[in-house]
């Protein structure tokens, strides 16, 4: 299939990324991308918050500043519309947060409520962050920790604590703006967002045709410890098993990982944290101005390698 493009695409279909980017002059492009999904938490208003942290994260992963957005809303006529009253309001109240303007929308009925958004933001041509690029000795941070798809999978199930369900709420709403402007005065190689193919997903991504490997240790990984927990009790998302059935060929794991780390590793997160691979020099320095930002799980989790080419070892 042959997609319509031209000169000035400079991140488009032909290779996977965080979002599209298209050159308007010698100083500004625009960033392009669009998520939106149905609701993984019953409060509407947070709902809404997460959703747009969601949306956003995909432009500040490229290196780039949101701007504008318009809201894409499916909505069951069964419901209440103070529903989607709450959830609009949340997102709003999330754009507010992140400076960005809402400029309009589209709604259609639907069986299943869905929400989310169409995101342009500006980047400067020269500066923009894609996932390849990758440089043997980068370092590779990670700014939120794992386990959100599996705390999800439990609180679905009823065995999640309120005090989880408020814990992994406020994660999943929390924005990847801080992280974004903090890497910009470092030397960042190469980033990406983690979401719905799970940490060792997007590493798959960045180290796919890049003539390069990729080491993970997974004791310095960040995970909610009670994700562990319940993958150890086999609480996995479906998506998880996708995940590693279509990743599993391109890593290598060391007799002693245990399943329940290696499920954590593959299991979708909505709204998760960045994936910085920076200078090693600047490494240490980074993730402890990221720490001090408040972004408190913030770790060093791997290495980029000069071999195996195209492939992930996970230590």
């Amino acid at each position: 299939m042959k997609f319509p493009t031209d000169s000035n695409l400079i991140v488009g279909l032909d290779r996977p990324d965080d979002a599209g980017v298209y050159k308007i002059t010698d100083d500004i492009a625009i960033i392009q991308t669009v998520d939106f999904f149905t609701p993984i938490v019953d409060d509407p208003y947070w709902f809404g918050q997460i959703a747009v942290a969601n949306a956003l994260s995909d432009v500040y992963a490229m290196g780039g500043v949101p701007k504008t957005a318009m809201n894409i809303v499916c909505f069951p006529i069964n419901l209440d519309i103070s529903i989607l009253r709450q959830v609009i309001q949340g997102g709003i109240d999330k754009m507010k947060e992140a400076d960005v303007v809402l400029a309009g929308g589209h709604s259609v009925e639907d069986s299943e409520m869905k929400y989310g958004l169409s995101v342009t933001g500006f980047i400067h041509p020269d500066h923009i962050l894609t996932k390849k690029n990758l440089k043997v000795g980068d370092r590779l941070i990670l700014t939120k920790p794992l386990g959100t798809g599996i705390i999800n999978t439990a609180i679905k199930g009823g065995l999640a604590s309120g005090k989880i369900i408020e814990q992994v709420t406020s994660l999943m709403a929390a924005l990847n703006k801080d992280a974004a402007e903090v890497m910009k005065d470092y030397p960042v190689h190469a980033c990406t967002d983690i979401t719905g193919f799970g940490l060792l997903g997007h590493l798959a991504e960045m180290v796919a045709g890049s003539g390069l490997g990729i080491g993970i240790q997974t004791g310095t990984i960040p995970i909610i410890p009670e994700a562990l927990e319940y993958a150890k009790m086999g609480l996995v998302p479906a998506g998880a098993y996708k995940n590693r059935e279509f990743r599993e060929a391109m890593v290598d794991i060391s007799s002693s990982i245990k399943q329940a780390v290696l499920d954590i590793m593959y299991d979708p997160q909505t709204s998760g944290g960045l994936l910085i691979c920076v200078e090693s020099k600047c490494a240490d320095e980074l993730k402890n101005k990221l720490i001090k930002k408040g972004m408190k799980d913030t770790a060093i989790i791997g290495e980029v390698l000069s071999a195996p080419e195209g492939r992930i070892v996970v230590e």
